[in-house]
This record gives C-alpha cells, structure tokens and sequence, in this order.
C-alpha cells in the first residue's frame, strides 16, 4: 500500500516553499562551476506546498513506488572531514546497506558529496563547501543514468548495461538533528512523466543531463523532521526498469518555516552507488 493510502491527509505538515522549474525558450542548463557568468541556474517557479512528515508512515515507503526509505543506520565514521575515512570504512558501509535493501548482486558507490550551508553562499562557488540544492531535481535522466555507468564502468560497462540497474543516493545528516534545510521528497508515484523537463549539467570536461520539474498540485511531498545522524534516507535516483515501477525521485532542500533562527546550519553527506541486477 502507498504513502498515499495511508490517510496521509492526517499526518503533520509544513508548508514550504518549493522551486520548481520555469518557462524557458531553450533547454535548461546549469553549469557545474560559478567561474562563468554564465552559471546561473535555471529559471525557477515557486510554489508554497505541504510538505508532510513522513515519520508515521516511514514503514510503508518502497524504493520501487515512492523511490525513498527512511532507516535506521548507525555509521562507524565519527569523523566526516575525514575523506580516507569516508571512502574506506563509509563507502563499504553503504554498500552492505544498499544490496540488502535492494536486493542487488552487485553495488558499486562511484562519488559522494558532503553539503555544509554557509548562509548567503551559492552553491559551486571556488573555495566554499557545496551547498544544499534549493531547485526541485532529479539526478539523472533517461539518458545521463546508462552514460554514467558507461562513464564509471570502463570495459565493464555495456555488459552490466545488458541487465536492469539503478542509482541509490544515500543521504545522511552529519550534524543532528537536522533542522535547518532539510531535505523534501516527493512521492515518485505522484509523479506523471510530462512533469519531468531535461536539463544539461555543464562540467568542463563533459555534459551531463538531469531533471527539473513542473508543477502540479497533486504531488505528494514529504520530509523527515529533526533527522538524526542515525539515519539515512535512501533516494531511489534511476532505475532502467520500464515495467511501472518508480524511476526517479524529485527531491530539494527547503526552509522550515516553524525551525528556530538558532539551530546550527545544515551539514549532510550523499553518496551515489549503482545497483546491478546481473543474470
């Protein structure tokens, strides 16, 4: 049974406002640096939503219908500053984590993102930590989810893409409870293919493409207040399976407008692995 039939109109809320995409003439495009004038982001349309707690209904959540779980994960990292700590204890630690839940033969975790809000700050800017994303997203599209793998994989890759894979981000505070730009996400299943819009992501070496979103009163948006640093979110980013499960998940940090002034600023780490499904 979905979020959505489990009497979700009942369930506690926030209103926030969220950005999703604008009208635009052209394809949107953002680039991956704040060097070039050019960087601006796409064009966005706010929208005041409810944004509901998901706690009371975290145990009825599917990757393959709403495209996130909510879990319990306690890491063996104290130290998140720390990258060799991340890629050789954390790395693996998701990895053991995502093949249970997915039941994947194989995981592979390929980047990861520490997020570190610096009020006033853009996200990208050269020497300032990577900031939470405040447009409406999904990290990869129909077509930048197998040239990922192509990218990553090497020799390995048009095999692997033979069967079905998927991108899992696994989102954890590392400062709780979180509070301060929490991160909102919409039930996968609430939303309809024509509310996706392709967009480049312009790196300097090659161009990605992702996705924003259109807006439409019925999407079912939730977030999970006061995380811990416990647990984790699981985001379910692509998925090549064409059979009615859910593919891409829309997700954006918000400002919760019943948080406190003084709560310290929001720290969170992601990382990206794919799920393969071999045989």
């Amino acid at each position: 049974m979905s979020l959505h039939g489990q009497l979700i109109e009942g369930l506690p809320y926030v209103e926030g406002v969220l950005n999703y995409a604008g009208q635009a003439d052209d394809k949107p495009r953002k680039y991956a640096s704040q060097r070039s004038a050019r960087s601006a982001a796409p064009a966005h349309e706010p929208h005041t939503v409810r944004i509901r707690d998901m706690r009371p209904v975290a145990e009825f959540a599917s990757l393959d219908r709403e495209a996130f779980v909510l879990l319990n994960h306690r890491s063996a990292v104290a130290d998140f500053s720390d990258e060799t700590a991340i890629r050789q204890i954390y790395y693996r630690e998701a990895e053991r984590l995502v093949a249970q839940v997915t039941g994947g033969t194989r995981v592979v975790v390929f980047d990861h993102t520490v997020r570190r809000r610096i009020e006033g700050v853009a996200d990208r800017v050269p020497g300032a930590p990577r900031q939470p994303s405040t447009q409406i997203h999904g990290d990869y599209s129909v077509n930048s989810g197998p040239q990922r793998v192509r990218d990553i994989m090497g020799g390995e890759a048009e095999t692997l893409l033979k069967s079905r894979f998927a991108i899992v981000n696994v989102w954890r505070p590392i400062r709780g409870p979180l509070r301060d730009a929490p991160l909102a996400l919409c039930d996968a299943s609430s939303v309809a293919a024509e509310d996706w819009v392709a967009a480049d992501l312009v790196y300097g070496d090659r161009t990605g493409e992702y996705y924003l979103m259109r807006y439409r009163p019925s999407h079912h948006w939730y977030y999970v207040p006061a995380m811990r640093t416990d647990e984790v979110l699981l985001l379910k980013c692509f998925d090549s399976a064409e059979d009615g499960r859910s593919r891409f998940v829309p997700h954006t940090a918000f400002i919760d407008p019943t948080a406190s002034t003084d709560i310290p600023p929001r720290e969170s780490i992601e990382l990206r692995a794919f799920v393969f499904y071999e045989g």
